[in-house]
């Protein structure tokens, strides 16, 4: 799932190098932390949230088949 999220991420920004994702496992499943670069945050968000509403949509679907839970924190 990491990966995933590293190659969507990478896709949208202008600065693909500041990418950095954190995978922690704890109680209540993955939760996958993303870091971009400041002036790239409004580009992962999106108009009213709906790009990043979009990766956690792929990300709880994928963690669904894996018989897991997933969150993704963008930070």
């Amino acid at each position: 799932m990491k990966e995933l999220v590293e190659y969507i991420a990478k896709s949208l920004v202008n600065s693909p190098d500041a990418v950095v994702v954190t995978e922690e496992e704890g109680e209540e499943g993955i939760t996958l932390k993303l870091q971009v670069a400041d002036e790239d945050k409004g580009r992962i968000i999106g108009k009213q949230g709906r790009i990043a509403q979009a990766i956690r949509t792929l990300i709880r679907v994928k963690a669904a088949k894996a018989g897991t839970r997933a969150t993704l924190d963008i930070i």
